[in-house]
């Protein structure tokens, strides 16, 4: 299959934005070129930090018709070379909740505010930001979708608990405000199999939605499909389809 960009013309740039509590934070940010209206994106970078890659699929969401940026989580612990500054944030037991979703707030409200948005939000984090994009759904009634990819902890026991991240994201589920789609693998062990069999009986549908398995040989937690749990909070769009999560075999996992 050859994959094919929908646009032809793409800026792509490192720029400042208001983070949480009025900090200046770097986000990576990547927009089709013309006035849009375009959807936007709110990538999440992974544990190894702001880097090349995390630019690489900033990109990618732009060359496909999607205004994307990555804010840079770890932005106040210094620059450099990513590992350094990673290396860095993981002795500090990681970038504390609050100040991930108060990040994440400030980049919402910023792309509200362009006059190139079509009022379509989503999110997708892979590693710990699938971890913290599965967070801020359950904590932010203003987003659209969530993907999570792999997403570390989000089924966390009490050891794996910290002062900075007190909570693990599943035990918040019932917040949740948007369609979640989250990717993991069956050889994972963070979550492992049985913490995606417990999330899947915690989002136990209310209504049917008609999503396949990815192939009729996957094992039965990675297929699991329900509907979004209605917790009295914004209700997903009714102009289409409502997903929930959809647990997929032979993704990376995340330690």
């Amino acid at each position: 299959m050859v994959e094919t960009d929908s646009c032809e013309g793409l800026r792509a740039e490192t720029i400042v934005v208001a983070g949480n509590g009025g900090d200046l934070i770097h986000a990576y940010h990547a927009r089709p070129l013309g006035p849009g209206p375009f959807p936007w994106v709110v990538l999440f970078h992974h544990r190894p930090g702001w880097d090349s890659w995390c630019r690489t699929a900033t990109r990618r969401f732009g060359a496909h018709g999607y205004s994307a940026i990555c804010p840079d989580l770890y932005c106040r612990r210094g620059h450099g070379d990513p590992d350094d500054v990673a290396a860095r944030v993981r002795a500090d037991g990681g970038v504390p909740d609050d100040q991930v979703v108060g990040d994440a707030a400030e980049c919402i409200r910023f792309l509200r505010a362009q006059p190139s948005s079509n009022g379509k939000i989503g999110l997708f984090g892979t590693c710990s930001g699938g971890r913290h994009a599965y967070l801020i759904v359950c904590r932010i009634a203003d987003v659209d979708a969530v993907v999570n990819c792999w997403g570390g902890n989000i089924a966390a026991g009490d050891d794996a608990l910290t002062a900075v991240q007190p909570l693990a994201p599943a035990d918040l589920s019932d917040h949740l405000t948007a369609p979640v789609l989250g990717l993991f693998g069956d050889g994972a062990h963070n979550p492992s199999p049985a913490d995606v069999d417990t999330l899947g009986e915690i989002l136990q549908p209310r209504e049917a939605v008609g999503v396949p398995p990815l192939s009729p040989n996957r094992p039965r937690h990675s297929s699991i499909t329900t509907a979004l749990p209605r917790t009295g909070r914004r209700q997903p769009s009714t102009d289409g389809p409502r997903y929930g999560p959809s647990w997929t075999a032979n993704s990376p996992s995340c330690s």
